[in-house]
């Protein structure tokens, strides 16, 4: 982890809650959030070990974290992890819906609880989680919440009628939260990565994947928590609420 000087720590002081926040993408943006100052909670759902593995590399760095397990999906586990993080910290600065699975299959062969299961963590959850800890937000009349959506919530995606219907649900939530919360000083943004190389990729066909992707490569999961950090720390995205930001190496230009 980068030793970064308190110039650029701007959000020295701010509790960070990251869901899903064990392996990936949400790992990449607790750490980018730890390094720029903000004390972290990783939520996870199942990988304690991989949960208290941030956790340690994040506190030998010098930085604050906590691992809390939480279902996302379930009312009562995301309101006791928003209150756990409220007992060890005594605030919530800053909320990123990263948790997410899959249970791709094609339409006709889809489950009904195949379909459930992903709508229930990957839409449910952002609702979830964005409700609890904006309670919390509007007492401080302070708040960044990003969540994460996805390509595939805005082209489709052959195979993940489930995820891409989850993902766009994500995209129309953001945008109402945003206006709802906007007086109270709170940004909602949604960041919606491409083909990242993290686990959830690594069973895919490269040479299928990378002709539609400009850039010619896959995106590192460092590069999603760098826009993260931005919508979160930087003064200049103040202004900033109600988007979505593609983090795709140009799969999505509209």
């Amino acid at each position: 982890m980068r030793n970064l000087p308190e110039s650029l720590r701007t959000l020295q002081g701010k509790v960070a809650i990251v869901t899903g926040a064990s392996r990936g993408i949400g790992r990449a943006i607790a750490r980018e959030l730890s390094e720029y100052g903000a004390s972290v909670a990783i939520n996870y759902s199942s990988s304690s070990t991989a949960a208290e593995k941030i956790v340690a590399e994040i506190t030998q760095a010098g930085g604050n974290a906590i691992a809390v397990s939480a279902d996302v999906s379930k009312v009562e586990q995301v309101e006791a992890l928003v209150n756990k993080v409220m007992e060890k910290f005594n605030r919530i600065d800053i909320l990123v819906n990263n948790a997410g699975i899959t249970r791709d299959t094609l339409l006709l062969r889809m489950k009904p609880e195949d379909w459930q299961a992903v709508i229930d963590t990957n839409l449910t959850g952002v609702f979830l989680c964005t409700r609890a800890a904006s309670k919390i937000m509007l007492k401080q009349r302070w708040g960044r919440i990003i969540n994460i959506s996805s390509v595939a919530g805005q082209m489709g995606n052959p195979g993940q009628a489930n995820y891409s219907a989850a993902k766009a649900g994500v995209i129309g939530f953001t945008k109402t939260v945003a206006k709802e919360l906007a007086s109270r000083g709170i940004t909602v943004n949604a960041v919606a990565p491409g083909f990242i190389a993290t686990d959830m990729t690594s069973s895919l066909n490269a040479e299928d994947i990378l002709k539609y992707i400009p850039l010619g490569r896959y995106g590192q999961p460092e590069e999603v928590a760098g826009m993260v950090r931005f919508l979160v720390a930087d003064p200049a995205a103040a202004y900033i609420t109600g988007q979505v930001f593609n983090v795709d190496g140009g799969m999505v230009m509209a």
